[in-house]
């Protein structure tokens, strides 16, 4: 079942860390998405703090044509990109996926061709979400 917050939408996933590390690439992937950047938060936190963390990950997801139209429609919209998407275990066996919300990422930008060009990527996401939740 997925979970409409804020700033986007979450998905409770009962399965191991590197299975849904799969299955949202994959997600992404069958969207149009490719993982830019791969944070492993974990490793991070233990190599700068020497502090263990659970299993976590943020994804820096990017569909090239939605980001193409974006950037030429608003430069500065590159400091909003790409979209985040977290993994992280909330215990053995289940993990909580997050995906960002573009519409209300671009909300601070007032733009009528951004404000269509997130639509089209949160109506993406949400597919992602539901595939995700219906496996």
């Amino acid at each position: 079942m997925t979970e409409r917050t804020p700033i986007g939408l979450t998905v409770r996933l009962n399965t191991d860390f590197a299975t849904a590390i799969q299955r949202v690439t994959n997600a992404l992937k069958a969207e149009g998405f490719g993982v830019l950047t791969d944070i492993d938060v974990k490793e991070t936190m233990k190599q700068k703090l020497d502090v263990d963390f659970r299993p976590y990950k943020i994804l820096g997801a990017c569909n090239p044509p939605l980001a193409y139209r974006a950037l030429t429609a608003a430069p500065e919209v590159g400091l909003l990109l790409p979209c985040n998407v977290t993994v992280s275990q909330e215990r053995e066996g289940l993990v909580n996926v997050s995906i960002v919300d573009p519409l209300s990422m671009l909300s601070i930008v007032e733009h009528s061709e951004l404000e269509a060009v997130a639509q089209e990527a949160r109506a993406k996401l949400e597919r992602v979400a539901a595939s995700l939740g219906s496996v």
